[in-house]
């Protein structure tokens, strides 16, 4: 059986002092027996055009040229320049224009909610499931003060009521950038912090409803600031708890620690029955095969449950610099073939503990990799785990690999899609972001546009008859 021969060949990289420490239940999930093979549903090939009929003749060759775009690297490192300047030259009403009807409407969901609301009924009816992302965040040198930080939790609370209150919402979704709500610059101290002495979750539990504790090694400026960020934070989890699951996005290494740490936080003061708050991990980076297996440790001693997002990673370029420049080891995987091998493997463990106990732990498989997806979707087949319960579940960027979405919820698994939305100005920096930092998955959307393209040579022979 192949989840199970995989995960156990690689048993040998768990960490000695996890294999000491852990649960039995953990160990015993971890690494059970072989149990004979369920015959797989579906061989998820991923190859058929079908999976376009659904769009419109204009989307598909709107969806062509942003595609051929994007396949350049030169232009995508250089759109935030390209942009400003068609900005400049063309003026800003003719600019939005010409962004609303290429990029931003393959990309975006809309600017309000009645928009927002038509392009996820229409993503509903193909069986697809929303994960809406405030394009709110901020990195190094761009703190913007406590106002601001409050207007960006109200916009996150906005986006927890429109999940919820829509008939489109099932089992709805959100993204959350810990960086709009606490200063990057903070996180990096405390991930300077925790690194020679620990928080306790109880601690910042503690704080979050209401209480003035004391956290070492921060100034009284810093302390009162991070307070402040841990109630908006309670806020947002008090409103998604049953309702809205909340996925926190991790961000670069020298704040992750931190964004780890509030978020462990909210899952053991919010995660009791089912797993409203999930945490990412970064496959990429050599330390998450540690890191995650350190959170489903804390989760089992401190009896909460684990909801994972499992990606790549999209910070390897700056990742690599940023350590060259400092004298420190690459924290980055020595190949791309490493980084896969560290996501199918992580990907097996989570998958067993699930189909031990699905309803203490959930996952999100974040990936455009086709090989990942089939391995997880084989997985889930043979370990006899229920694609109904949601313990498993697929996301992909809205607008992008289709017809890997489409496929996989025809075969009845939850599919989401990543939706960002907001005004032009708002999401476009957003948008020049991501696509910088998902260059490699750029690069393999060449079969899509092939699959495209095949739609399109088959709509026009028809309008040709």
């Amino acid at each position: 059986m192949m989840c199970t021969r995989l995960l156990s060949s690689r048993l040998y990289l768990l960490p000695t002092r996890l294999k000491s420490t852990a649960s039995p239940r953990m160990v015993q999930a971890a690494v059970a027996a072989d149990k004979p093979p369920r015959p797989l549903a579906v061989s998820l090939a991923f190859e058929d055009p079908s999976a376009f009929h659904v769009k419109s003749l204009r989307d598909l060759f709107r969806a062509l040229v942003v595609f051929r775009f994007c396949s350049f690297p030169v232009l995508v490192n250089n759109c935030d320049k390209l942009m400003s300047t068609a900005r400049s030259i063309l003026g800003r009403r003719v600019f939005a224009t010409l962004m609303r009807s290429t990029v931003y409407a393959q990309f975006v969901a809309g600017e309000n909610e009645k928009e927002i609301s038509e392009s996820m009924e229409k993503m509903s009816t193909l069986g697809l499931r929303p994960m809406l992302a405030v394009p709110i965040e901020e990195d190094l040198g761009e703190s913007t003060g406590e106002k601001r930080y409050n207007e960006n939790m109200d916009a996150m609370l906005e986006c927890v009521r429109m999940s919820h209150s829509n008939a489109w919402s099932k089992d709805p979704m959100m993204q959350l950038k810990v960086t709009a709500l606490l200063s990057p610059e903070l996180c990096v101290k405390l991930t300077k912090i925790i690194s020679k002495q620990a928080y306790d979750l109880d601690l910042l539990v503690r704080a979050m409803d209401g209480e003035e504790v004391e956290f070492h090694g921060l100034e009284e400026n810093e302390a009162a600031h991070f307070h402040c960020s841990l109630r908006r934070l309670n806020k947002i989890g008090e409103a998604s708890v049953n309702k809205v699951r909340v996925l926190v996005d991790a961000e670069y290494t020298y704040m992750n620690p931190a964004l780890s740490l509030v978020s462990m936080a909210m899952m053991k003061k919010f995660n009791k029955d089912s797993a409203w708050i999930w945490y990412t991990f970064q496959c990429y980076l050599k330390e998450t095969r540690t890191h995650l297996l350190e959170a489903i440790k804390q989760s089992q001693e401190g009896g909460f449950c684990l909801g994972v997002k499992l990606v790549r990673g999209a910070y390897m370029d700056k990742e690599r610099k940023l350590a060259a420049k400092e004298g420190r080891p690459d924290p980055v995987q020595d190949s791309w073939e490493d980084t896969n091998d560290n996501y199918n493997s992580l990907l097996e463990v989570l998958l067993r503990l699930i189909a031990e106990e699905p309803t203490r732990y959930r996952i999100i498989v974040a990936t455009h990799n086709e090989e990942s997806v089939r391995r997880a979707a084989k997985c889930v087949e043979e370990l006899g785990i229920d694609k109904s319960r949601g313990s498993v579940c697929f996301g992909q960027l809205l607008g992008m690999c289709d017809h890997v979405s489409l496929t996989l919820a025809k075969e009845g698994y939850a599919v989401y899609k990543s939706v960002p939305y907001g005004s032009v100005d708002d999401t476009l920096p957003y948008l020049v972001r991501r696509a910088q930092e998902n260059q490699t998955v750029l690069k393999g959307i060449r079969k899509e546009r092939d699959l495209l393209r095949q739609e399109l040579r088959r709509r026009l022979s028809l309008g040709a008859r």
